[in-house]
């Protein structure tokens, strides 16, 4: 069973959700680690006729067996890193050209050669370059990558929970978000006779990782006399992970004695189920990670309608920052790959390249994502994936809604987590990871270099 797991007192987020599975997930995870691809030849013979199609799986068949042999880069073939990284680029955007343009034989041909330089334990352009060929693969052939069908559901949990741990990317968007939410209660909760009810309506709420430091605070302003009834309505996309979410909030809470908590899990539908909201509670709505996934503008703008008729006190909004191009495979394609470049780069501020953690989280976090944004509308997935600020900021404006100024605390704090957080970036040159503020100090932004990663708002009804 999945469980909670503490952490030192003085972890800045008070992150004790579990990283710790049974002996059978890590029996499951030391077995066949990082699955083949000529493991996903069909039995009936369709592929088997394409001497390029073997030949390719073969490549990268070798790649992993090289990566196997004493546990990376040391076995692959050694060249100029920085020439070696521009022809791993280049040849992606070959390769990526030729799927867009239907042309199997070229991009078999670049794949193959992405595959006798990249490297799953290689540096972080290396190793990106692994995952995104395996999602032009996955969109070449139709069908889905073995690195997203063979990760099971605790083995995504546990990366996630890695990532969680060692990087700044989730945790600042996560606490920026949470003290928003804050700072309306205390707004709202002074000189207020009746009973102190927060009501979060979580639109995704995934794992629960966002709500353990939210507890924290609220504890600190309760008291015996007063204490707080923390609800929370999440929304997820089945019943199992709803209810692990539950256990482990709920095991979370109890560490706390003047904070009562309740968790409604809903499983999301076709349609919108709106949630019981009581008299006097104060109502926030937390957007984190979810219009993204939307299949159209209109079901964004039925859910913020919603959101307008029962007007919470204040709407957070957490995105990933793009300027994606829905229907251009290409330009999604170059976004995604400067996107998640960064990421992988950014890892080398939190994990060495041969950590067991940062293999993990790569493959079964980091790899499905880019396998779902390769192959999102081949897969019958019309979301909309990545937008930029600027798009958000227009869609919440015209549905009735306008920007919440972030207080300087917000802003000061957010800065400190990050300085606490980052293990190299006081003494990088380069910049590592850095908080931006734009619109005016209505949204923060955390970013690695230059590269804007994502983006945390907030809005009230106009």
């Amino acid at each position: 069973m999945l469980r909670m797991q503490e952490y030192e007192e003085e972890d800045f987020l008070c992150l004790r959700l579990s990283i710790s599975a049974d002996s059978d997930c890590e029996r499951k995870r030391k077995r066949n680690e990082t699955p083949t691809l000529s493991d996903s030849v069909s039995s009936d013979g369709s592929f088997e006729e394409d001497g390029k199609i073997l030949s390719l799986f073969q490549t990268r068949d070798q790649m992993l067996n090289l990566r196997r042999g004493r546990g990376g880069g040391e076995d692959h073939p050694e060249s100029d890193a920085d020439g070696e990284g521009l022809r791993l680029v280049h040849l992606l955007l070959v390769a990526a050209t030729s799927v867009d343009e239907n042309s199997p034989g070229a991009a078999l041909e670049s794949l193959r050669g992405i595959y006798r330089g990249a490297s799953l334990a290689g540096d972080s352009v290396q190793r990106v370059a692994a995952y995104f060929a395996d999602g032009l693969v996955a969109r070449l052939l139709a069908r889905c990558s073995p690195f997203g069908d063979a990760v099971a559901r605790d083995e995504a949990f546990l990366s996630y929970a890695e990532l969680y741990k060692v990087s700044p990317l989730y945790q600042m968007a996560h606490f920026t978000a949470n003290e928003a939410i804050l700072e309306a209660f205390k707004k709202h909760d002074r000189g207020n006779p009746n009973p102190r009810v927060l009501h979060v309506i979580d639109f995704e709420v995934s794992y629960g990782f966002q709500w353990p430091s939210l507890m924290h605070s609220l504890s600190e302003r309760a008291t015996p006399a007063r204490r707080i009834l923390l609800k929370i309505t999440g929304y997820g996309s089945c019943p199992g992970q709803l209810q692990e979410t539950q256990a482990r909030l709920t095991s979370f809470a109890q560490g706390f004695r003047n904070l009562v908590f309740e968790f409604t899990g809903i499983v999301r539908g076709s349609n919108l189920t709106k949630p019981k909201i009581k008299k006097g509670e104060i109502l926030v709505a937390n957007l984190s990670f979810h219009l993204s996934t939307l299949k159209n503008h209109s079901m964004i703008s039925d859910t913020l309608s919603y959101l307008e008729s029962v007007r919470p006190t204040i709407v957070v909004l957490v995105e990933q920052e793009g300027s994606r191009k829905t229907h251009n495979f290409l330009s999604r394609f170059t976004e995604s790959l400067h996107y998640f470049a960064a990421i992988f780069d950014s890892l080398d501020d939190c994990l060495p390249l041969d950590s067991s953690e940062r293999l993990r989280i790569e493959k079964n976090h980091l790899g499905t994502e880019i396998k779902h944004v390769m192959n999102y509308d081949t897969d019958g997935d019309d979301s909309l994936r990545f937008q930029s600020l600027e798009t958000w900021k227009k869609r919440m404006e015209s549905n009735g809604f306008r920007g919440v100024r972030h207080s300087p605390s917000a802003v000061m704090q957010a800065k400190l987590l990050l300085r606490m957080r980052s293990h190299c970036s006081g003494t990088r040159l380069d910049g590592g990871f850095r908080v931006f503020e734009r619109d005016d100090g209505r949204a923060l932004s955390l970013g690695w270099q230059e590269k804007l990663l994502i983006t945390a708002s907030s809005w009230c009804c106009v």
